[in-house]
């Protein structure tokens, strides 16, 4: 046996085993211990990142819902405000409108007024020509002054 070169070899690779396990352990323990607390501090850090996203995406839909909520009163609001203007033009409208109609039923009454007074003053200024050419051909000059003088006499009694 302590000739056979499966022996030697098996006996070596044991002290191999032994000189790494005595050499090697702490510095692989180490090592792995080091690793194991960068995967957890990694885990620790997603899993806060998680958590944090998770807050980010709370936030933002509660501001999405905030944005449409107030998207919603201003459209109500704007609405509202064209109801409004849609009334006060409709109001003002029809003022102008009736503002208007009186201007125009004025004019057409003044209009009604200024024709009613021209055909009096032009029926006057034809009673006139047509007094003027009947006394003209049909009074004498004698005739003419005893008409004036009758008219002045009746003056006095037509004034009272």
């Amino acid at each position: 046996m302590l000739n056979d070169p499966t022996f030697w070899v098996a006996v070596a690779f044991v002290v191999f085993l032994g000189l790494m396990y005595w050499k090697a352990r702490k510095p692989m323990l180490d090592g792995l211990d080091a690793r194991a607390e960068r995967i957890k501090a990694e885990l620790d850090e997603a899993q806060r990142l998680r958590e944090e996203a998770q807050k980010a995406l709370a936030e933002y839909k509660r501001k999405q819902r905030d944005a449409a909520k107030e998207a919603e009163e201003m459209l109500a609001s704007a609405k509202h405000e064209a109801e409004l203007l849609r009334n006060q033009a409709s109001e003002d409208l029809k003022a102008v409108l009736a503002r208007r109609e009186r201007a125009a039923l004025e004019k057409i009454a003044q209009a009604e007024t200024q024709a009613i007074q021209d055909v009096r003053a032009q029926a006057v200024d034809m009673a006139m020509a047509a007094t003027a050419k009947l006394l003209s051909e049909n009074v004498d000059p004698g005739r003419d002054q005893a008409m004036v003088d009758q008219a002045i006499r009746d003056l006095g009694t037509k004034l009272h």
